[in-house]
């Protein structure tokens, strides 16, 4: 069963990174800086950073109010090859 859970976690975690690693590519190609993303959804930098680097989950509500900053569809956060 343990194992079980860290095989998930590990994919989890890819995920996370590729999430991350295409909010990073859109942002810039929007030209927000961090600071600029951050400050237009009312959050921390440290915390756009930590999504882009794949460090924490991010709420969808979260997510959506990202979108919405880089006008975007929400769906392209989530338009990316997931790594096997």
């Amino acid at each position: 069963m343990h194992e079980f859970y860290c095989v998930e976690y590990l994919k989890n975690s890819e995920f996370l990174l590729e999430f991350g690693r295409n909010l990073k590519k859109i942002r810039k190609s929007k030209g927000f800086t961090q600071a600029e993303l951050a400050n237009d959804i009312g959050i921390e930098i440290s915390q756009i950073s930590r999504i882009e680097r794949g460090i924490i989950n991010t709420s969808i509500s979260t997510s959506y109010e990202i979108s919405k900053a880089l006008k975007i569809d929400i769906g392209e956060l989530f338009n990316f090859q997931q790594k096997s």
